[in-house]
């Protein structure tokens, strides 16, 4: 279930690659235009999901092994990861810096880049998810009720300040 969530944000990755290496510039003034509306999404979303955690976190967790919903995972984190604005423009510096944002932009270059990037997000949440599942085993009911509880504090938290960054 991990790593089928790790392959949407590896899917929106891929989305912000493309806009970056291939130098959109209408898609991107697009998303820096509309970047509040993002940043509330997100943070909403966010506090959906940290909310969803701490719930979680009060009921059996043996309850969770029997429905994985693989294609809401996988949307969720897709939705979360492209309504991340900061996404774009970390791909935009890295980009730019080789030479692939220009009025002629290298395909060829561009399109390994997108599938590196794809590919190398989808490796570290093969990771991520793996290491995850193995820890789970080994952990009790109890520490994972503590993780959920301080991860889904913390999930709160950024969601707060993704809502409220757009006032200051």
């Amino acid at each position: 279930m991990g790593f089928t969530a790790g392959l949407g944000a590896a899917s929106a990755d891929a989305i912000y690659g493309m806009v970056a290496a291939f130098g959109l510039t209408t898609i991107s003034n697009f998303l820096f235009a509309q970047q509040i509306w993002f940043r509330w999404i997100g943070g909403l979303f966010l506090i959906y999901l940290g909310l969803k955690i701490l719930l979680f976190s009060r009921r059996s967790l043996e309850i969770s092994t029997h429905r994985e919903n693989y294609l809401g995972g996988y949307l969720s984190t897709f939705l979360l990861t492209l309504t991340n604005p900061m996404t774009i423009l970390m791909f935009a510096a890295v980009f730019s810096g080789f030479g692939f944002v220009s009025a002629n932009p290298k395909y060829t270059a561009g399109i390994l880049w997108v599938v590196g990037v794809f590919s190398g997000s989808s490796v570290w949440w093969l990771i991520l998810s793996s290491v995850t599942g193995i820890l789970r085993r080994r952990m009790n009911p109890q520490s994972l009720r503590g993780i959920n509880y301080a991860s889904g504090g913390a999930i709160i938290g950024f969601g707060v300040y993704a809502f409220f960054s757009t006032m200051a």
